[in-house]
C-alpha cells in the first residue's frame, strides 16, 4: 500500500522544491519553463491592475499553498479571492476555495492540471478555472454550473489581426483580456 501524506508531512518537506499533495499522494512540481513564466507575468499584469483598481479582492501567484483539506494541498499558478471570501486567506496559506484558479500547462504537469487537479477544483467548488495551453495557444474557461465545470475553448488564431478576442471572467466581475496579450 502506498504511503499517504497530509499537511503535517507537507510542512516537513525540504524547502528547495515545490510540492503538492492530492488525495494524499505527493507530487514534486518542477520549475516552469520561460514561456510558462511569461504567460503568468502577462496575466498578472492585467489582472492585478484591474482587481486593485476596482478593489475586487486579492491576486496571488505560485508558490502559495491552497489547502482544500489536510490531504489536498496545491499551488496553482494564479489564484483570485474576492474581498467577500478573504476569510480563507491566512499568513501561511489559503484555507478554502479560491474564486478563480488559473493553471498554465507544462509538459511535466499538464496531465495533472487537466485531470486530478481539475476534478479537485470542481469537487471543492472553484467558481472558475482557466486552463492555458502555451503549445496550442488556447485558453479553456471553465465555469462551475451546479457541481460540474462547463466552458469554452478559445484559440489565439480566432483573433483576426485587425481585431481582438476578449476573454472575460465571471469570477472577476468586468475583467476582460485580449487573448493575444496572454501569449505576447
Amino acid at each position: 500500500m502506498a504511503t499517504k501524506y497530509n499537511y503535517q508531512d507537507y510542512l516537513q518537506l525540504p524547502k528547495d522544491k515545490r510540492y503538492e499533495i492530492i488525495s494524499g499522494d505527493l507530487y514534486i512540481v518542477p520549475s516552469p519553463h520561460e514561456i510558462h513564466q511569461r504567460i503568468i507575468s502577462n496575466i498578472l499584469y492585467y489582472l492585478l491592475s484591474f482587481v486593485k483598481k476596482n478593489k475586487l479582492g486579492f491576486i496571488y501567484s505560485a508558490p502559495l499553498d491552497v489547502l482544500f483539506s489536510e490531504a489536498d494541498i496545491v499551488q496553482p499558478d494564479i489564484i483570485f479571492i474576492t474581498s467577500e471570501n478573504k476569510k480563507i486567506i491566512t499568513n501561511d496559506n489559503v484555507r478554502g476555495t479560491p474564486d478563480l484558479i488559473i493553471e498554465i500547462l507544462s509538459p511535466n504537469t499538464g496531465h495533472r492540471d487537466l485531470g486530478i487537479k481539475k476534478k479537485l477544483y470542481e469537487k471543492n467548488g472553484v467558481r472558475e478555472y482557466w486552463i492555458i495551453d502555451p503549445k496550442n495557444e488556447t485558453v479553456d474557461i471553465l465555469t462551475l454550473k451546479g457541481n460540474k465545470f462547463r466552458g469554452n475553448k478559445f484559440h489565439v488564431k480566432d483573433a483576426v489581426p485587425e481585431s481582438c478576442l476578449l476573454l472575460s471572467s465571471s469570477a472577476v466581475q468586468g475583467f476582460r483580456i485580449n487573448i493575444k496579450d496572454i501569449f505576447a
